[in-house]
């Protein structure tokens, strides 16, 4: 029986668990995405979410710390001179998966891993939209809206005066 115990161990001994968990961690901080199953997507969260809280405070415990579960020298470097500046302020959650349905060949559940704060479209999103509160206030929306009548008026007007000219 199982009971208890969180880990996926994804159908492998536990020594290819880590190296195939190392090797995507640092596939996810060099390219900050990847594509895997949804299955390696959610162990990959659970691995590397430690790791990159770890990183936010860079001191050499950490590096080798870090190290020891990595053991990529680039992808350390990248780790702590790139993505840990941008993920300082965040107090978790460094890791977005997304579905993206089903694999051709074996129907595997397929999703994306990737760095919260790399991804531009999101970024860009959050920066444009502007939170309001629940009531809607007087302000840009509802000056069109009242401009808009005004504008359709007249141009009805214009094309009864052009009917007119042409009797």
């Amino acid at each position: 029986m199982n009971h208890g115990n969180k880990l996926n161990h994804l159908g492998r001994k536990s020594a290819h668990r880590k190296a195939l968990l190392r090797n995507l961690m640092i596939s996810l901080i060099l390219h900050k995405r990847i594509t895997t199953t949804l299955a390696k997507a959610k162990a990959l969260r659970v691995f590397g979410e430690p790791l990159f809280t770890k990183s936010k405070v860079d001191n050499t415990h950490n590096r080798r710390v870090i190290f020891s579960y990595l053991q990529n020298k680039e992808a350390l470097i990248e780790l702590f001179s790139t993505v840990a500046p941008a993920i300082a302020n965040r107090p978790g959650g460094y890791l977005r998966i997304v579905k993206m349905g089903f694999r051709k060949g074996d129907a595997a559940d397929v999703a994306i891993i990737e760095l919260v704060d790399f991804n531009d479209v999101y970024q860009i999103k959050a920066e444009s939209s502007k939170s309001t509160g629940r009531r809607g206030r007087r302000g840009k929306g509802s000056a069109s809206v009242s401009a808009t009548p005004a504008v359709v008026e007249d141009a009805v007007m214009d094309d009864e005066n052009t009917d007119d000219t042409e009797k």
